[in-house]
């Protein structure tokens, strides 16, 4: 890992410095005085490798680092190093996730030797994710004559480095589909980063995206990387962008033109360098005509234009995508059997959400399911003959929370999982739809 982020926390300047100078033929390495400072760094951006003193002054002020890194940034190894060398010391620190414990004075060879096993382990981590991500979500099943034509348009497309658009609508695998477009070009090595448009605010979507400098909002307690910069390297996949503002769409716009980005609260242009994959199950013609997209966007992400046909159009693409489902969520790693009846009704089935909706509905079967024999009894109607999840929905006299609750996880269930779309059945925003099902109680209804 030769371009590893390394942090070093320490109070002693002389320390920070000879560290600094042992570590830096392994990476970059910035440098902390104290926890806050710290904290303040990690807020920046992703760390590959933290070194941290155990008393600065206090003797617990190494394990708040500790706690710190293991909160936010999980795979990224920790060690302690201090003067005050106890087994109390090593075992609270190695019992909090510390990756190992060192004693000064510095032992050279030993400090570089721990480092880059240390490293060596965070990319052995992410190598592993990675793989298991490319296993479970970028598999393109079925052969239906309509996803066919998209494999080849993704393979001509993979190759190339401009903006793709995929339309579909909710849960017809967009997301997928990019991180197969990922996957499959020179970029593959690089990062993958997926931003929800429509989960987050208008308010917050310029700081998500580009970044912000410390203090320039409220709240903003430290400077921070937005995805543009995280996904360098890699590709940016802005699903729901149909649900970005105006404001906002003219910041994309001028990413996609000028290939840089400014942080909010900052003046000074970066540099980016990823590749941007937009999806949306709305018709941005349609919005352009009513004056809520902009033209001149769309056609920068319009370049290479993929469009995903519903289930109910690729009927026979069904019982490979059920049998994937079944063997993907199979418990003891043994997949189910579909008698021939359950696979006709699941084939015959219009899926209003789409493939997200089957692979739901499939997973239910198989958590209730004793057999391994997944038959009509097991999936609920109009699908099968298992009872309605309706059924007894106020049976037990519950509270109007939580009835809310029950409805709201209903409706969410029926569109396939897909937040944006049972928000706008149920008539509330996201952030209402939240509570709902949380059974935070009932509120008024917005538009």
């Amino acid at each position: 890992m030769s371009s590893a982020r390394i942090l070093v926390v320490d109070d002693d300047p002389h320390a920070r410095d000879l560290l600094q100078r042992l570590l830096g033929p392994l990476g970059s390495v910035a440098q902390a005085a104290h926890p806050k400072a710290a904290q303040e760094k990690l807020a920046e951006g992703a760390f590959d490798l933290v070194l941290t003193d155990m008393a600065m002054p206090e003797p617990g002020d190494g394990l708040k680092v500790l706690q710190e890194v293991k909160a936010h940034l999980p795979d990224t190894p920790v060690i302690v190093v201090t003067a005050f060398g106890n087994i109390e010391g090593a075992l609270d620190s190695i019992q909090l996730g510390a990756f190992d414990y060192l004693a000064k004075p510095f032992d050279v060879d030993a400090i570089l030797r721990i480092a880059r096993r240390a490293l060596e382990q965070k990319r052995l981590v992410e190598e592993n994710r990675s793989l298991r991500q490319q296993v479970d979500r970028t598999a393109l099943v079925g052969r239906s004559p309509a996803l066919l034509e998209v494999y080849k348009q993704v393979a001509r497309a993979a190759a190339s480095n401009v903006p793709v658009l995929i339309t579909g609508e909710t849960g017809t695998g967009k997301e997928m589909v990019a991180r197969a477009l990922h996957k499959r070009s020179p970029r593959s090595t690089g990062p993958f980063i997926p931003v929800d448009c429509g989960a987050i605010t208008e308010s917050l979507m310029e700081s998500e995206l580009f970044g912000h400098a410390k203090g320039s909002f409220t709240g903003a307690s430290g400077a921070r990387r937005g995805v543009f910069e995280e996904a360098n390297g890699g590709t940016l996949f802005l699903d729901e962008i149909g649900d970005v503002g105006m404001k906002v769409q003219s910041q994309l716009l001028r990413v996609l033109q000028e290939g840089e980005i400014r942080r909010v609260g900052e003046s000074v242009p970066v540099k980016v360098d990823a590749r941007v994959v937009a999806a949306t199950n709305k018709d941005l013609k349609e919005r352009v005509a009513e004056g809520v997209f902009r033209e001149d966007l769309l056609y920068r992400l319009d370049v290479v234009h993929l469009h995903l046909p519903p289930l109910r159009e690729r009927r026979e693409d069904i019982p490979a995508l059920v049998q994937h489902f079944a063997s993907r969520h199979a418990r003891g790693g043994v997949s189910p059997v579909v008698t021939s009846e359950a696979m006709g009704r699941l084939t015959a089935y219009d899926w209003p959400g789409n493939v997200r909706q089957l692979e739901n509905v499939v997973a239910r079967a198989l958590a209730l399911n004793v057999t391994g024999v997944l038959g009509p009894q097991d999936f609920p109607e109009p699908i099968g003959d298992a009872p309605k999840r309706l059924t007894g929905l106020a049976g037990d006299m519950p509270s109007l929370a939580e009835l809310s609750r029950r409805y709201a996880a209903h409706v969410l269930q029926s569109v396939g999982g897909n937040k944006s779309e049972a928000a706008r059945l149920l008539d509330v925003d996201r952030k209402t739809l939240y509570k709902l099902l949380d059974g935070a109680g009932t509120e008024t209804p917005e538009a």
